[in-house]
């Protein structure tokens, strides 16, 4: 099938910056992204693309040459799924919150809806392509819907999971390791690899069946939290015996075995992939019977938020035992850097533990705002919205976020936080100073200098 049209429902994350990338590489295609929210597709529309609801460097510069050439952002579902070839299926697919699979399945309901617009409108015949992290076999979910319609138009299902780090998303499009197409037609298969062909080579395009596709996503996510957690498991480890956890992932990341990336110890890890896949992988296993897997898979889980609560813990036990009423300074509130995504963010889960113990929050991020961040702590539901308002308050001058504080805590790694005045800080500080660095991006001999009391990861 010639390509002359795509259509990608879901403007987010995933949507956003992939459709920017194949616009800009295929001229000659018209992609249009569409989704219900029109407050969402007002700010990708924004003539300040500095305004886009999604922060990745390069993303900005990308829309703006593409964008009313053959980039479009619409809230017109029915029309753009009618005019396209090509169909990327990317919607929320969150881990259900209520009855069988509650806080575990991924929830799917985002993904029938769309697949039930798109049987209700198409004329003609369509590439489905899965593009939202999914369990295995939606694929098949997916088709009976759209084979049943009974309208005689032909659908084609293809899996083309994303693997994507928030961050580095434009680089990872312009630049990925491998594009992954799983599918039953080779026509189709074929038609998909067309459009990410004229930028990647053959070589790197694999194809397999749907299942194989499907899995390999959650499987890719569950090994790379896997290894975050075992270095974390290993940071608790150094700190009782006097060893440092950067050495020992400086020493083991040299075996070419076992190399060195995703071995930064830390407060733990977040994100909308990691947890959300591997939850999937247990319950998935657990549907099956297979018990020792899902416990396998699920002690990444329960080692990420271990990590996370242990953080807290130190910071309370070393301010003498409460924090009620004391300023804690959070800098960082994005799961990591170079994003403005919170999903998941180990900052949320620190400052509701902290804030139980009736602490004061004063959060500073350069990319979020202070409704992202009482929306998060709101739908953890711990305490009134009233009371998030009054214990936690957002800054856009890092300097205002500290002054009065008893401590701080780093929770993302920004590279800016690396450059801030570090003197001026101290000096406007409750005295003793505490520094909490849960990304181990200080240089402790430096911030102990001036005067700090610092307490880092696996050191």
């Amino acid at each position: 099938m010639k390509i002359t049209n795509i259509c990608c429902i879901g403007a987010g994350y995933v949507g956003g910056p992939t459709m920017a990338v194949i616009a800009k590489k295929n001229p000659h295609i018209k992609v249009t992204i569409v989704d219900i929210n029109a407050e969402r597709i007002a700010a990708w529309n924004d003539e300040d693309v500095s305004k886009l609801p999604i922060y990745e460097p390069g993303l900005a510069e990308i829309v703006k040459e593409t964008r009313g050439k053959n980039l479009f952002f619409s809230t017109e579902i029915d029309k753009a799924i009618n005019a396209s070839e090509m169909i990327f299926i990317s919607v929320n697919t969150p881990t259900k919150t209520y009855g069988k699979g509650k806080g575990m399945a991924a929830d799917l309901k985002y993904v029938e809806l769309c697949a039930r617009n798109i049987a209700e409108v198409a004329k003609s015949d369509k590439i489905v392509v899965e593009k939202s992290t999914l369990p295995v076999r939606t694929a098949q979910a997916i088709k009976s819907i759209l084979d049943n319609t009974g309208n005689g138009v032909k659908y084609s299902i293809l899996s083309n999971p994303e693997f994507l780090a928030e961050g580095t998303a434009i680089e990872d499009l312009l630049n990925p390791d491998r594009v992954l197409i799983g599918g039953e037609s080779e026509d189709a298969i074929e038609s998909l690899a067309n459009v990410y062909g004229s930028w990647v080579s053959q070589d790197r395009i694999l194809r397999t069946n749907v299942w194989s596709s499907e899995l390999s996503k959650l499987t890719a996510n569950a090994f790379l939290a896997q290894r975050i957690s075992s270095i974390n498991a290993i940071s608790e480890l150094c700190e009782k015996t006097e060893a440092n956890v950067g050495e020992v992932a400086r020493a083991i990341g040299m075996d070419s075995r076992i190399g060195s990336k995703f071995l930064n110890a830390s407060i733990g890890f977040g994100g909308s992939c990691f947890q959300k896949d591997i939850l999937n992988l247990v319950y998935i296993a657990r549907s099956y019977g297979l018990n020792e897997v899902a416990d396998y898979w699920e002690q990444v889980i329960i080692l990420n938020d271990h990590q996370k609560r242990r953080f807290s813990d130190n910071l309370i036990s070393t301010l003498y035992n409460t924090v009620s009423g004391k300023k804690i300074a959070m800098l960082g509130w994005a799961f990591k850097k170079d994003t403005n995504d919170t999903r998941e963010s180990a900052a949320i889960y620190v400052a509701d533990h902290l804030l139980s113990e009736q602490a004061h929050i004063a959060v500073y991020d350069p990319k979020v705002s202070e409704e992202r961040t009482q929306l998060d702590l709101n739908y953890l539901n711990t305490r009134s919205e009233e009371e998030n308002k009054d214990l936690v308050k957002t800054y856009s001058d890092p300097y205002e976020a500290a002054k009065d504080a008893h401590a701080i805590a780093i929770m993302t790694e920004w590279d800016e936080f690396k450059a801030f005045d570090w003197q001026k800080i101290y000096d406007g500080m409750k005295k003793p100073a505490f520094i909490f660095d849960g990304r181990n991006i200080l240089d402790q001999k430096e911030m102990e200098a001036i005067g700090f009391e610092y307490s880092s990861i696996g050191k």
